[in-house]
């Protein structure tokens, strides 16, 4: 196919790269198919006019301002691959418009959710703890080494968000028979009910529940809206897994539950990423601390490539993208997850 017959599109796919998203295989295919200009997400605005007039897809979610946006008048869809929906477009032009914005932020769903499953299994048992202790000498052998221990078989499990990862956290949860409520504001009670969970308000998870995961985006409107008050109500001892975002959890709060033995805790997200060495968190018993590591798999951002590559094909084809996840009109400008600058 010759190069000036080819789609064009403007990867930019920061904090990613194409060989990071692609297999081999597959890039060569996105190569094959399509004239690709390669550039930063700050350089999209200033590619020149006809380069920008021809663009049909945008593999990434750079910046656009309304100049920019005007000059894209082949432009089908901004194809996120960073997963958080970032405001940093005219959205109603876009939608206006017609064009598609997806991300591919499912990708995590899985392994952030066996990642999940792993923090509440230690929380439960104190793996960490008693394999520290075996390393210096002080191990607890049989029952003495089960003192707090419990199963989460069984369990009152409460997940507040139920987007693609509490879907896939539901599914990883299904062998242990726990009890599940859902809090999430955003969906009707018939979608939660289809998943066999169980609606509830957000104090009957927290009053509950034996074990809560926070799978919930950042948005507009809740951001710290887990604090102090909200960790006093859980129950004691009860298990809190932050697998989402940190900006909905008043850190400090959630800290001090722990500090005072009222609750025990699991994070894999923080305010400040990287954090400091002289964060207290570093050193708080009763918490369980992961480096933002629990959707980072290579198998997870390869995913992401088969699913662009097979969105842009049904999208050729004039026909709506379904693998990606479409960003919706009335929710899109509410996301307010900070992007992330690492892999």
């Amino acid at each position: 196919m010759a190069v000036e017959s080819k789609p064009l599109v403007i990867c930019a796919p920061e904090p990613r790269t194409l060989d990071l998203i692609f297999t081999p295989g597959k890039l060569a295919e996105l190569r094959d198919r399509y004239e690709l200009v390669e550039t930063s997400a700050a350089g999209v605005a200033e590619l020149d006019a006809a380069t920008l007039g021809r663009a049909r897809y945008i593999l990434g979610q750079p910046p656009l301002s309304e100049e920019t946006l005007a000059k894209m008048t082949s432009l089908r869809a901004v194809l996120n691959v960073e997963s958080n929906l970032l405001d940093n477009m005219p959205y109603e032009e876009v939608f206006r418009r017609g064009i598609h914005v997806i991300t591919t932020g499912a990708v995590f769903a899985v392994p952030v959710a066996e990642l999940g499953l792993a923090l509440a299994l230690d929380l439960a048992r104190g793996v960490i703890v008693a394999d520290n202790d075996f390393r210096a000498g002080r191990e607890k052998w049989g029952g003495d080494g089960n003192l707090g221990a419990r199963l989460l078989t069984g369990a009152d499990v409460g997940i507040i968000g139920f987007g693609d990862l509490g879907k896939a956290l539901r599914r990883v949860l299904c062998g242990f028979r726990c009890k599940v409520r859902v809090y999430d504001p955003w969906l009707p009670p018939s979608i939660l009910e289809d998943h066999d969970v169980t609606p509830a308000s957000l104090d009957e998870v927290l009053t509950g529940s034996d074990f809560i995961f926070v799978v919930a985006a950042v948005t507009t409107e809740n951001r710290g809206f887990l604090g102090a008050g909200e960790f006093a109500r859980m129950r004691p001892g009860a298990a809190f897994i932050l697998l989402s975002r940190a900006d909905v959890v008043d850190f400090d709060a959630l800290m001090d539950a722990v500090s005072s033995g009222h609750i025990v805790a699991a994070s894999d997200v923080y305010p400040e990423e990287p954090l400091p060495l002289d964060h207290p968190v570093r050193g708080l018993d009763g918490f369980i601390r992961s480096a933002h590591r629990a959707g980072a798999l290579d198998v997870a951002f390869k995913q992401m490539g088969d699913m662009v590559l097979e969105d842009m094909d049904l999208m050729d084809r004039d026909l709506p993208p379904m693998r990606c996840r479409r960003a919706e009109r009335e929710t899109a400008r509410r996301m307010r997850s900070r992007p992330v600058d690492k892999n």
